[in-house]
């Protein structure tokens, strides 16, 4: 079995995926992975390609839910142990992942790359989303997740075959929290996380709170009626 995967979804980052993989490549080579390329409209697709970067080209924009689940499926038919979600704009570390997968040979079946597990519970207005959504997970599953809007996290083999079968499962909040319901173990380690490379976010501030507030909806109400296929 392969040890560890990381499944890298892009979505028009041509300003940001030669300098992610070129980094990975050259000071992490122990590390596998995949670029899965969502329909970009932009070079993403024809730089992996140009540098032959190991890529995973979707025709369409399957948006990040699907995207990930290719990669999951990849990484499941390719007989990984680990795989972790790892952003193609630069903000996620790769020398946390080692830390990372650490916590994971400890027996845990998801471990969170956190930005808030070694910070106070405060309710400052930059974490009071993510905060709605730890107390909205606690409430309903009795686990505390400090930082449950983090992206990168890590998926243990039984994870990944999750992910790669179960055709409702994006690596968002609510499905850490039905997984968890589900009976997964969780841990968190602490992590930094860097500016964006270039290029700006989808996740502007009124995008951002409906996004906390369909997640707050789904943890405290639809997760109750889901079903584990």
């Amino acid at each position: 079995m392969q040890e560890i995967l990381l499944i890298i979804p892009s979505y028009n980052e041509e300003k940001n995926i030669e300098k992610v993989v070129g980094e990975l490549t050259e000071s992490f080579p122990q590390f596998d992975y995949i670029v899965v390329n969502d329909g970009s409209t932009d070079r993403t697709a024809q730089i992996c390609r140009e540098k032959g970067y190991h890529l995973l080209d979707l025709p369409v924009n399957l948006g990040l839910a699907g995207c990930f689940q290719a990669g999951m499926r990849y990484a499941y038919q390719k007989g990984y142990r680990y795989a972790i979600q790892f952003d193609g704009d630069g903000q996620h570390r790769p020398e946390y992942i080692e830390a990372i997968r650490r916590k994971m040979d400890e027996g845990y079946d998801i471990v969170i790359g956190s930005r808030f597990v070694d910070q106070p519970k405060d309710l400052s207005p930059r974490m009071l989303g993510s905060r709605l959504l730890s107390g909205a997970i606690y409430l309903t599953t009795g686990t505390w997740v400090a930082d449950p809007t983090s992206g990168m996290r890590m998926f243990d083999r039984g994870m990944i075959r999750e992910f790669a079968l179960q055709l409702d499962h994006g690596p968002e909040p609510d499905t850490v929290s039905f997984l968890i319901k589900q009976g997964a173990k969780v841990a968190e380690v602490p992590v930094r996380i860097a500016e964006r490379l270039a290029g700006e976010s989808y996740l502007k501030p009124i995008v951002a709170a409906r996004y906390m507030i369909r997640m707050l909806i789904s943890i405290l109400l639809i997760q109750n009626f889901r079903k584990r296929r």
